[in-house]
């Protein structure tokens, strides 16, 4: 069974997942392609690239907001508007609504897996948003993940999991970080509360970096795809992929690592 392992060692994160299984082999021209049947693509551009951390040769990948973006900072969860638009993701109050992003995938054809990768994923994020702010599910309003970037980051590893043929999943513990983080809605302690409540019941990893290494987004990749929680799996190992994050630590690479193999 053609397995993928994440190997979580510097936490997760979307740009990460996508990074490193563009490493891995994956096509990021193929995916662009996908991804324009969101009707979103005026609003970003993708890029990918090697880079070093700390030694280790990694991809990082990036969404670049145009300025057609209509992301804004003023997020706001109190909108109960309906948006009838011809493109259900275009309005400008600078937060999407989980019925929207639902709507997009649903209008936007892809294969049975990659939408109900991406589906799964979207609801874990907005089942834990809504129980934080004490919404149901159809009122949340996405203000980190309904950022293009987020919407980009699960979708596109969808379908480059599908695109590599992945037959199952799984993952390491997952190390969250500590200290804080500056958020929307102030100052709040890592992991961030969004995060911990969709890691609840996947085994969460002890470090002792100062940092938000995984970010809700890469919490809800790992916490939905992965069967499993646990060490490396007996396995004959086809190809490696290293994703990079943002920061860089003094002594730790900050990647995530994916392993694609054949469990027996």
């Amino acid at each position: 069974m053609r397995t993928l392992y994440f190997d979580c060692f510097s936490g997760i994160s979307g740009d990460m997942v996508i990074g490193a299984l563009i490493d891995a082999g994956a096509d990021p021209v193929q995916m662009e392609e996908e991804l324009k049947k969101l009707n979103i693509d005026e609003e970003y551009n993708l890029s990918w690239g090697k880079v070093v951390k700390n030694g280790i040769t990694s991809t990082k990948f990036d969404v670049i907001l145009t300025s057609k973006s209509e992301q804004t900072h003023e997020h706001s969860h109190s909108h109960g508007h309906e948006h009838n638009h011809s493109h259900v993701l275009h309005h400008n109050h600078g937060s999407r609504t989980y019925k929207q992003i639902v709507e997009a995938i649903n209008e936007a054809n892809f294969n049975e897996s990659v939408t109900n990768r991406s589906l799964a994923i979207f609801k874990k994020i907005g089942e834990a948003e809504g129980h934080i702010h004490g919404l149901p599910l159809e009122k949340v309003h996405f203000h980190e993940v309904g950022a293009v970037d987020s919407i980009i980051d699960i979708i596109g590893a969808a379908i480059l999991i599908d695109q590599l043929g992945i037959e199952s999943v799984q993952s390491s513990a997952i190390p969250t970080g500590s200290g804080h983080i500056h958020i929307d809605h102030g100052i709040y302690p890592v992991p961030a509360p969004a995060t911990l409540e969709i890691l609840k019941g996947v085994p969460i990893a002890s470090n002792d970096i100062r940092f938000e290494l995984t970010t809700p987004t890469g919490a809800a990749i790992a916490a939905v795809l992965a069967e499993t929680f646990g060490s490396l799996p007996a396995m004959t190992v086809e190809s490696i992929g290293y994703g990079a994050g943002t920061k860089t630590f003094e002594n730790h690479p900050n990647v995530l690592r994916i392993i694609i193999g054949e469990i027996q």
